[in-house]
């Protein structure tokens, strides 16, 4: 049976109709070129005249729009606006139009459309009253009249098409269904009745028009940057971000609702449960798919899906989030991608992340179902909350990775950021499982022979240590960690964690002796193949001397915080005098860890230790740092003008790469491109060239990274300023 067959059997005694939820599919039976007023076959009357109106070309004057609606960047042939902002379209008739002449512009989008739900708009030359669009002939030359079209600014979103209506009598004579005057209408944060205004210019530039991001990862003391092509103006994307829409089945009449619209859109960049966009796979095998680490923009993933329907293989939090970003940015709705380091995954909802050990001081990782990402990666969206109090409004956490269900699938938010930092996660959608990414405490348990647990540690501060983005304008680290909480232990942030109690999220509050006695682990910045060195403190702030038995456990672990591999377990003895401190260093030599390493590139580190009475712990997680390709340009620095990119690298190591896969893209200039290597031998070096032919002027930026079987990613980037055509013309 087919889909429209299902949808017809399953819609009877719930609609008259099937709802709409495809933007694409375009059934002009539905609007014919012909049409009798009253839905009756009438009389025809006689023969139109010699001088009967009619239309003879309809122009969307793509050249004077484009660059008012800040969409010139789109590689498509349709014209782009934006809601709540004027457009103008030039109609040519077959003579000049005079006062008894009536005609109207229709804007349809999906099938059976209607005017009740914002799927049929109809503009009048002002005889008439039209529809919520406004519209205004603004000139009349000779045959040609220029039409002033405004939507409102909570139209639907999407691909309009564009008909031009002549009425005489009680006959309607419509142009023919042309797709050259198709309409894509998109959200606009220029226009202050949009939900999605957005004041200030810079922040429109950056967080809708700029095509070049930087995801943070790594640690909260070893922060790194990986380069994301958005591409949101790529040919082929808006008709992907639009198809994908589709896929969610978000009804067409719910697409002017920006709240609706981002929320269903979260579900479908997952393929956990609607057969959407990716499929995230945080293991080690990605011999089925491309590894996450490969990818260097969204681009070449939208187009993959739209092309086969078939989810791509693979993503992790930062893949979903670059690519939900570009989905949000080619519809007009401001977005940024934001990393929280030490963020808590709590599989009980109980603002704890329980860490089980056993009598003996080591990590019963069986035991242990919650886990503290390195980072995580999810999207912010700035929205005016009409749905909720003033205060909620500005921006919203969405996240499109799939973590926990909300409300049947798997999606997130969006969660206002200001209710999640005064704690009231009482609004819509999800505060309560953000509140705990960024808040929750570590609960250190030792479990006995009986299975009975003790919590001997609580750390408060180490989750969401540091809440960041890219900046405004600048490829820098913004740190936002203030928007999402207050000064720890502040008045503020204790009325905070109260309201969050009331709203249901479940604190720890196990009454601890208070300790003596503390231990901190540090390390300085270690290169992939360099022996790491632990320098691990131990402070006694009592007036005895006190001796600890300690223990060291080292494994390697996914970014996500689970163990890959156990390295090993080390026992010492360390004797700490009175107020004092003891330094013990501590050397993982490179032999012992490179083996366990695979494609990972953590280390996590856990101290433990008992003194009489007291129970101590530390955790250090340590980022081996890889080598950069080296990225060069050559050729004229202008559009339309060939060029070439080479990526070259060395292997500097003492063991051969394998199965290494070089990638290159930048948005503008080069779509995505791979080389395949087999093996590079230690010492050994390659060298790949591509040629391009920029499309867009102003600073542009390309990316390559580098990954293999054996080692973590590497990659490069080179600026590049390209200078606009000789001739001045703007490609559109």
């Amino acid at each position: 049976m087919t889909s429209s067959a299902k949808e017809s059997n399953t819609h009877r005694g719930r609609y008259s109709e099937p709802v709409p939820t495809s933007n694409l599919m375009y059934d002009d039976a539905d609007f014919p070129e012909f049409e009798f007023f009253d839905d009756q076959a009438m009389p025809r009357s006689n023969a139109p005249s010699r001088d009967a109106l009619s239309v003879v070309k309809v122009d969307m004057c793509q050249s004077i729009n484009k660059p008012n609606h800040y969409t010139v960047a789109y590689d498509i042939k349709n014209l782009v606006v934006r809601r709540g902002k004027q457009f103008i379209i030039r109609i040519t008739f077959n003579r000049p139009i005079v006062k008894e002449d009536d005609f109207q512009v229709e804007f349809v989008i999906g099938s059976n459309p209607s005017p009740s739900k914002g799927t049929l708009l109809v503009v009048t030359s002002g005889i008439r009253k039209g529809s919520s669009w406004s519209g205004t002939i603004l000139e009349e030359q000779g045959e040609s009249v220029i039409l002033g079209i405004t939507p409102t600014a909570n139209a639907i979103v999407g691909k309009f098409r564009t008909y031009v209506a002549v009425i005489a009598g009680n006959i309607i004579q419509r142009t023919k269904r042309n797709d050259e005057t198709d309409l894509y209408l998109l959200c606009n944060a220029w226009c202050p009745k949009d939900a999605v205004f957005l004041e200030d210019e810079a922040e429109r530039k950056e967080y809708i028009l700029n095509e070049n991001g930087i995801i943070f990862q790594g640690d909260v003391n070893a922060v790194s940057e990986t380069d994301w092509m958005y591409g949101q103006f790529e040919m082929g994307i808006l008709d992907a971000c639009i198809s994908i829409l589709d896929r969610c089945r978000i009804p067409i009449s719910t697409r002017g609702n920006v709240v609706q619209l981002v929320r269903m859109a979260s579900a479908v960049v997952n393929s956990q449960d609607d057969y959407g966009v990716l499929v995230g796979n945080w293991g080690g095998d990605f011999s089925m798919g491309k590894p996450p680490t490969s990818w260097t923009g969204s681009a070449q993933i939208l187009l993959q899906y739209v092309n086969t329907g078939v989810p791509v293989c693979y993503a992790q939090c930062w893949v979903f989030a670059g690519v939900f970003n570009t989905l949000l940015r080619c519809l007009g709705i401001p977005a940024r991608v934001i990393t929280n380091f030490n963020s808590a995954h709590d599989s009980t909802g109980n603002l704890k992340i329980d860490l089980i050990f056993r009598m003996d001081n080591s990590q019963d990782r069986r035991h242990t179902m919650d886990s503290i990402w390195n980072y995580h990666c999810w999207n912010e969206v700035f929205i005016n909350r009409h749905d909720l109090p003033s205060h909620c409004s500005g921006w919203q956490v969405v996240d499109a990775t799939p973590q926990e269900t909300s409300d049947g699938f798997y999606r997130c938010g969006p969660s206002s950021v200001n209710a999640i930092k005064d704690g009231l996660l009482c609004h819509p959608f999800d505060c309560g499982f953000v509140f705990a990414e960024v808040n929750s405490d570590i609960v250190c348990h030792r479990r006995d022979r009986y299975g009975t647990l003790s919590a001997f540690w609580v750390n408060k501060t180490y989750v969401g240590m540091l809440i960041c983005t890219k900046a405004v304008g600048k490829n820098e680290r913004l740190d936002i960690t203030h928007n999402y909480k207050y000064l720890q232990d502040s008045p503020e942030d204790n009325r905070t964690m109260d309201r969050a109690e009331e709203y249901g999220c479940e604190r720890d509050h196990s009454e601890l002796k208070e300790s003596k006695m503390s231990v901190s682990i540090s390390a300085e910045p270690v290169q992939m193949c360099q022996d790491v060195i632990l320098a691990v403190d131990f402070q006694n702030q009592g007036d005895l001397p006190k001796t600890v038995q300690a223990h060291l456990s080292e494994s390697v672990i996914f970014y996500t915080g689970v163990t890959a591999s156990h390295v090993k377990d080390y026992d010492f003895t360390v004797t700490v005098p009175a107020n004092q401190m003891e330094r013990v260093m501590l050397k993982v030599t490179t032999e012992e860890y490179l083996p366990h390493l695979g494609n990972q590139v953590s280390l996590r580190f856990v101290v433990t230790g008992q003194a009489d009475e007291y129970s101590l712990t530390a955790i250090k997680v340590v980022e081996l740092q890889t080598p950069h390709l080296t990225v060069e340009v050559s050729g004229q620095l202008q559009v339309q003008k060939e060029m070439f990119v080479t990526a070259s690298f060395t292997n500097p190591y003492s063991f051969p790469l394998q199965d290494v896969v070089v990638a290159i893209e930048g948005s503008g200039l080069i779509s995505y491109k791979t080389r395949f290597y087999s093996v590079i031998e230690p010492q050994a070096s390659y060298s790949w060239t591509e040629s391009f032919i920029p499309r867009l002027e102003g600073q542009r930026r390309i990316v390559a990274v580098m990954v293999c079987s054996n080692l973590g990613r590497a990659d490069g980037v080179i600026d590049v300023e390209i200078k606009a055509r000789d001739d001045g013309i703007t490609d559109l």
